[in-house]
């Protein structure tokens, strides 16, 4: 089963370099960010071992969010071989994000 793993800015790039990864930027500060995790963990046991899903904490890594625009949490981006697939903002449903895995995966 997938797991939500804590990503970073040093690490960002080796972590969505290969297949589908779901990077979630959010902050502990957040309301809708904590609303967004619960839903996060229901999608990493529905998809299994098809994409990673990885937490980016905005208030902690810069670098990153910068490069990618991020002006609003939660958003949510999901890469496929380290290249922008999808990208969301705001809180998402399990069902969105699942659909979303599983047709890059398959493509």
């Amino acid at each position: 089963m997938a797991q939500v793993t804590d990503i970073n800015d040093d690490n960002f790039y080796e972590v969505v370099g290969k297949g589908v990864t779901i990077v979630d930027f959010w902050a502990p500060w957040c309301y809708p960010c904590r609303m967004q995790g619960p839903i996060l963990d229901k999608v990493a046991g529905k998809i299994g071992d098809k994409a990673k899903i990885c937490k980016l904490n905005v208030d902690e890594n810069r670098e990153i969010p910068q490069k990618f625009g991020i002006t609003g949490i939660p958003t949510m981006i999901i890469f496929k071989n380290g290249e922008l697939a999808e990208q969301f903002v705001g809180v998402q449903s399990e069902n969105t994000l699942v659909d979303t895995v599983e047709s890059l995966a398959a493509a």
